[in-house]
């Protein structure tokens, strides 16, 4: 099983990553394993997922908005925010607004080529799970919260900036 770093600890990825499928006929392959799912596959096959035995989960691509998904936003356990380059950095943008303007309150996981020095500024910004990529070492990536004690700006991390935390 992958490894995962979230809430600052290594962890077993109980989440199965569904990156393409063709329909729901993949779910019968694999019966009960929770499913990480593309935001499409997660809104068109609905009616398959609702007698699925597993859990699902949504995850966005770098140009899908979380305002996608919609009514249903709460009760999704689990929303991943894919990072399909390094440089690609709207997914923090999306975090960010999960946490802010929709008060998302469950996980939201980075995914696709998440790096050792992003960690920290991700989880500045909303994100509390890290599916690193494969030739990151877990222990390493563990001390990237460590790299930096303060931070002048507000985030979702520390709402207040430094010079009102004085």
């Amino acid at each position: 099983m992958p490894k995962l770093i979230k809430n600052g600890q290594i962890e077993e990825d109980r989440w199965t990553l569904l990156k393409e499928a063709s329909g729901p006929e993949v779910l019968q392959a694999v019966p009960g394993k929770n499913f990480l799912v593309p935001l499409q596959f997660w809104q068109r096959y609905a009616d398959e997922m609702a007698s699925y035995a597993g859990e699902f989960a949504v995850w966005l691509d770098s140009d899908e908005r979380a305002e996608e998904i919609g009514d249903e936003l709460h009760s999704i356990p689990v929303i991943a925010l894919n990072f399909p380059v390094f440089t690609d950095g709207r997914s923090y943008s999306n975090a960010r607004e999960l946490r802010e303007r929709f008060g998302y309150r469950g996980e939201i996981r980075a995914l696709g080529d998440v790096l050792r020095d992003q960690i920290y500024y991700l989880s500045r910004c909303g994100f509390d799970a890290f599916a690193i990529r494969y030739d990151q070492d877990p222990e390493a990536c563990l001390r990237a919260f460590e790299d930096f004690r303060d931070s002048y700006q507000s985030s979702i991390a520390e709402p207040d900036p430094l010079f009102r935390r004085r």
